[in-house]
């Protein structure tokens, strides 16, 4: 098949060159020329990569919306809880789904135990290896104990024959592992490529919306932690997952950034094993500290992780400083941390401008809603006063710079977690508080504040 001609599109103003240039000629921009499919002389709609969904369907009707009959989707469970959890109760016929995440941390061993168990469960799978050869592959299923494993296996990094492959099987799922490897024949550019990476995963989606096979593609990610390619990549897909984690951690994380089937945000936590990943039914345990005494700078908040509520042990340490004292956050958010340094001051009295003072939340998770201020200032003043909070603490609340303490969002289930892992005293936002005639939670002494001195003195009266 002859190669069908290519230009160079600017992807800062859509200018067009016939050749690669590193300066845009027409706004002037550098390094931002990619290569692309030029349009035959019959228009956009004869070029089959400048329109990959043209082939969905012909011109529908007009129809109101109010109108339009709307059916839950149908999920097929993939068998592992914790990603069924993410992905909103399991895989969508016809879905499309992204999942990033650093190297070796286990993005094609989840993977393989999902389609295993898809495939034990009735449902044709398919796992597409451009990285690694079959006997790698099987090799591996043998380390994660799934012998006599039914799972196709193609190792192909052309897309033409990974999407013929595709049409004559049609498997329910399909794993592609990963979209950086595969490439067309009708662009001359490297595989990885902008306009490799984007042409291909418009064909793989196409042929996932036309014939009901779910598509997984797995993404590579740049040294700052984005996944690798255009940025269309990830609005052209349904859901797109991350994998978090410290490589060295036994514990992992799956983010859920964008879902069309389901909530954003949602979480799912693993644990690696000499078997695979294993999910973790009980997260709250792996992010606490086992004292066996409390012990100053410790402080557990109930943090929100999409529909999830989770306990995370917040760890404050202040030290004598110098003139330059070091302000350093780990799974915080460093801007914020200077924030409530300062309302601390201005509000509570608490002074901590010659001390180094540093932030932790246990277990290499990332907290990033407004919540976690309240933990982190009662965190900071128990290890600058070197008291202890009593066993049991828990607080939340967000703080503004006036010393306000606002509510967090679904505070009743934020306290319904703590009694039911045996916490007895919180300090929380007053909104968040049961109202008057509601049920109380059980075994939960609950003290409202509704600013931060409010907060200060119940603590003192506590310690």
């Amino acid at each position: 098949m002859a190669k069908e001609k290519t230009n160079y599109v600017c992807s800062e103003c859509g200018g067009v060159s016939f050749k690669w240039l590193g300066k845009c000629p027409s706004c002037g921009a550098w390094n931002t020329l990619v290569e692309q499919v030029a349009a035959q002389g019959g228009g956009a709609g004869n070029n089959r990569f400048s329109a990959p969904y043209t082939a969905l369907g012909g011109t529908s009707e007009l129809a109101t919306l109010s109108e339009i009959e709307a059916n839950d989707v149908a999920r097929t469970p993939t068998g592992i809880d914790e990603l069924d959890r993410v992905l909103g109760g399991g895989i969508v016929a016809g879905g499309v789904t992204l999942i990033g995440g650093d190297p070796g941390i286990g993005k094609s061993t989840l993977l393989l135990q999902a389609v295993d168990a898809l495939q034990r469960a009735g449902q044709n799978a398919l796992y597409v290896t451009g990285e690694e050869s079959g006997a790698q592959v099987a090799l591996r299923s043998r380390r994660l104990g799934l012998e006599h494993s039914q799972v196709q296996v193609l190792a192909e990094i052309q897309l033409e024959k990974i999407i013929a492959t595709l049409d004559a099987n049609r498997p329910a799922i399909a794993v592609i592992d990963s979209i950086q490897t595969v490439y067309s024949d009708q662009l001359s550019s490297a595989p990885g490529s902008v306009a490799q990476v984007r042409e291909c995963a418009a064909h793989l989606t196409r042929f996932a919306k036309t014939s009901g096979t779910a598509v997984v593609l797995v993404g590579h990610v740049t040294k700052e932690g984005a996944l690798a390619g255009p940025r269309v990549l990830e609005h052209m897909v349904d859901t797109v997952l991350y994998f978090e984690g410290d490589t060295h951690s036994s514990f992992r994380l799956v983010r859920a950034i964008k879902n069309r089937f389901g909530a954003v945000n949602e979480i799912g936590v693993f644990a690696m094993t000499e078997r695979g990943l294993k999910g973790v039914t009980n997260p709250s345990a792996i992010f606490l500290s086992q004292h066996a005494e409390p012990v100053p700078g410790s402080v557990v908040l109930v943090t929100l992780e999409g529909t999830r509520p989770m306990l995370v042990e917040i760890q404050a340490l202040v030290d004598n400083g110098g003139p330059s004292p070091r302000r350093l956050s780990v799974g915080l958010d460093r801007d914020r941390l200077a924030m409530l340094l300062a309302v601390l001051h201005r509000h509570a009295g608490v002074a901590c401008m010659d001390q180094d003072v540093f932030v932790n939340a246990v277990g290499g998770v990332r907290i990033s809603e407004p919540a976690a201020d309240l933990a982190v200032m009662l965190a900071i003043t128990s290890s600058l006063r070197g008291k202890p909070l009593p066993k049991g603490f828990i607080a939340f609340g967000e703080v503004g710079l006036a010393g306000e303490v606002r509510p967090a969002p679904r505070g009743q289930e934020r306290l319904r977690e703590a009694a039911k892992l045996g916490f007895s005293i919180a300090v929380v936002p007053k909104a968040n508080a049961p109202k008057r005639g509601a049920k109380e939670i059980e075994g939960l002494t609950i003290h409202p504040v509704e600013r931060i001195e409010e907060a200060m003195d119940v603590v003192r009266q506590l310690q």
